[in-house]
């Protein structure tokens, strides 16, 4: 009894899987491409291929989105493609830039070099630059000029006027190319009959004071005795320096730069009462 009911369930079994093989499969689905060539046909709840064709075909024809594989429309798929832009956009900023010849192989190629110091001294801890740091770049001498030009009258006051600016020399610095500027913060004038005359500012002429001729000035001398004297100009300087993309740095203290002597005659001048000039009273004095 067993054996023939294991012999009808067996059978019946054998008759179900022959129906399921012998029941034709689904139409594969169609793709856009092959219903717009009209080559495809869909069975979908009675409707014949010509009918799905058609209401692609108007949904082409139409403003009306067309639906993707998935549940997602056009509008979704643009607005997520533009979330996924963004987030790639903010992911490069927050990425730092590194070589083009990365290679996860070779890490030494992946680090991105840090940047250099524009001030040498300033990465280093403790390091100041000094007077004797700079004693390479050399200023120019200044001129000076007086009036009387080259000579002076014994007792009354000869004029002084320094010629010198700001100027900017370029040299190396702690092994790196530098400028130093210079600055005048100060005028010393050295009479070689011991007289020492300073003062900031380095003077102007009688005219552009507007004074008359033999008038004391902030940088006159009066020599006392006829003879010839000579009198150096010393500008005092302030420096400072800077590196290629830095700005100006002070160094501390100040240095004298002094030009060349300069030469003055001193006379002795007196004066007296004529009867016109030599041609016309050529017995006056001093004729």
């Amino acid at each position: 009894m067993d054996r023939q009911r294991l012999l009808l369930s067996g059978l019946i079994a054998t008759a179900f899987a022959c129906a399921l093989v012998a029941a034709p499969l689904p139409a594969a689905a169609c793709t856009l491409k092959e219903m717009q060539a009209g080559g495809c046909s869909v069975d979908s709840g009675g409707s014949t291929g010509d009918e799905h064709v058609d209401i692609w075909a108007e949904m082409l024809d139409s403003d009306q989105p067309v639906p993707s594989t998935g549940d997602v429309t056009q509008e979704e798929a643009v607005s997520e493609q533009e979330g996924s832009d963004e987030w790639a956009a903010d992911e490069s900023a927050a990425t730092p830039s590194r070589p083009e010849n990365c290679s996860p192989v070779n890490v030494a190629l992946c680090a991105v070099p840090p940047a250099l110091p524009a001030d040498p001294a300033a990465a280093v801890p403790g390091v100041v630059v000094t007077l004797r740091d700079i004693a390479s770049f050399v200023p120019a001498g200044p001129g000076s000029e007086m009036e009387p030009g080259g000579w002076a009258v014994e007792d009354l006051p000869a004029n002084f006027v320094a010629v010198a600016s700001m100027q900017v020399v370029s040299g190396m610095l702690l092994g790196q190319p530098a400028d130093v500027r210079f600055t005048p913060v100060g005028y010393r004038w050295l009479h070689s009959d011991g007289a020492v005359v300073e003062s900031g500012s380095p003077g102007a002429t009688w005219a552009v004071l507007g004074q008359r001729e033999f008038s004391v000035t902030g940088t006159s001398h009066v020599y006392a005795e006829s003879g010839e004297y000579t009198v150096a100009l010393e500008v005092v300087l302030r420096a400072e320096y800077r590196f290629a993309g830095s700005g100006w740095r002070s160094i501390a203290g100040t240095l004298a730069v002094a030009g060349d002597p300069q030469r003055v005659l001193v006379g002795e001048f007196d004066t007296v009462l004529t009867n016109g000039d030599c041609n016309t009273n050529p017995s006056g004095p001093g004729c």
